[in-house]
């Protein structure tokens, strides 16, 4: 099982293709979920990379069980969200 951390706030997160579903934007280390920014502007993007972002109501809910591997720059999914 993946253990997701605030480490991982700023990641992208990856589909099982290699293709980018959006920022992760926070993650709640308690309940083990990521929340994710679909389809991150350039600003956004920015400041979700610098660790300044927060989750926001359109971000998609990720638990840990969903996750596949996290890397220094990545979160891969190993289903369809």
């Amino acid at each position: 099982m993946t253990v997701l951390s605030t480490e991982d706030e700023g990641k992208f997160l990856m589909d099982v293709e290699g293709e980018q579903i959006g920022i992760v934007t926070q993650v709640d280390p308690d309940e083990q979920v990521a929340y994710v920014e679909p389809d991150p502007d350039i600003a956004e993007s920015w400041i979700q990379g610098l660790g300044f972002g927060d989750a926001d109501g359109d971000d998609i809910e990720v638990p840990a069980d969903s996750v596949a591997t996290v890397t220094d720059s990545e979160l891969r999914v190993d289903q369809d969200l």
